[in-house]
């Protein structure tokens, strides 16, 4: 699982990231790492070691915006980073930016997640 090499036959995974706030996106496009809580860490690893591909979609919290999308390049590990400052993240891994730009939420409003009974994708 320490490989981001795709695998065959396996789906591509998207997960929807909040951040609290503007730095921690800044800090994750300049660094090219992000950090999440415990309770996430477990679902996106296993997304990784059984995909193809995990795509993170970067959204801060209230700001009615995409800020861009980025490849999982690792798996989440032990070391913390002390970027964030904040108690409550659990291990960092690498990410790969593809895009940042801010789209606003109705831009993709006609997305609708089968998962979260067709709400729409925000």
């Amino acid at each position: 699982c320490k490989s981001p090499s795709p695998r065959q036959n396996v789906p591509v995974r998207y997960f929807i990231m909040k951040s609290s706030n503007l730095q921690n996106i800044d800090i994750s496009q300049e660094k090219g790492i992000w950090s999440t809580t415990p309770s996430n860490e477990r679902k996106l690893n296993g997304a990784f070691c059984e995909s193809s591909l995990v795509y993170l979609i970067f959204s801060v919290q209230g700001s009615g915006h995409f800020q861009g999308f980025a490849r999982m390049g690792s798996a989440i590990g032990c070391e913390k980073s002390q970027d964030w400052g904040s108690a409550g993240f659990g291990g960092v891994f690498k990410v790969e930016w593809i895009r940042k730009e801010n789209v606003p939420f109705q831009f993709a409003h006609h997305l609708l997640n089968p998962w979260n009974d067709n709400k729409k994708v925000q």
